[in-house]
């Protein structure tokens, strides 16, 4: 699946909602075709928790994320009240995000923690790795630009709902996915050079590894 990801998001997270949404609104009106064209979305949401094969924080985000989108996309009632709902909930997953900057908890460092369990590394050994000054610092810069990720959205659907109305929900499709490619690059870029940071610096390893066990002592 992981050398096919851009195509599988291309299709399910672009094509297929919006061939549901130019080819339904016309006959089950612009709700219900906005819902229709949610399903492809979800189905391959569901199939990516599946292959990560564990209830992990990434899996738990990656649930909660489904139930509440859906559940916002549902309950509007609307057309009109769906698009205005889903700009609600960008900002909600912004100021998400820039808690977990605030408390000193970043998501990226979770993320990346159940990352490195699943190639088999030691979670607790990882955990006082990432918690050093140098590679936090990075992680909380990482979880920023989730935090932007989701604020630029909902500022650009603003913009569009704006402009266009109800005809906002196929522009949005498009530039949602072109800006999550762009943050994804970004934050690939990122976890890259953390990891390179990592390498180059056997002494924050070494650190780790003293305070780990340390922590099994006491």
């Amino acid at each position: 699946m992981g050398k096919n990801i851009v195509l599988l998001d291309l299709v399910f997270y672009v094509i297929l909602p919006l061939i549901c949404w130019n080819g339904l609104r016309e006959s089950i009106g612009d709700y219900y075709a906005m819902l229709a064209s949610s399903v492809p979305a979800i189905i391959y949401s569901l199939y990516r928790f599946y292959e990560v094969k564990r209830i992990n924080i990434t899996g738990l985000y990656i649930i909660i994320i489904l139930v509440i989108g859906t559940l916002i996309d549902v309950l509007a009632g609307s057309a009109m009240q769906l698009l205005w709902n889903n700009v609600y909930y960008s900002l909600a997953l912004c100021t998400f995000f820039l808690m977990t900057i605030l408390i000193k908890k970043p998501m990226a460092l979770y993320f990346a923690l159940d990352f490195v369990e699943l190639q088999g590394d030691d979670r607790v050994l990882s955990k006082h790795l990432f918690y050093q000054k140098t590679i936090f610092i990075l992680f909380q810069f990482v979880t920023l630009l989730f935090a932007l990720r989701s604020g630029l959205l909902a500022a650009i659907k603003v913009w569009l709902i704006s402009e266009y109305g109800v005809e906002a929900f196929d522009k949005g499709i498009i530039v949602k996915q072109t800006i999550s490619w762009l943050i994804t690059a970004l934050t690939v870029i990122g976890f890259l050079y953390i990891k390179k940071v990592i390498n180059d610096n056997p002494d924050l390893l070494n650190k780790a590894e003293k305070n780990n066990t340390v922590d099994m002592k006491s």
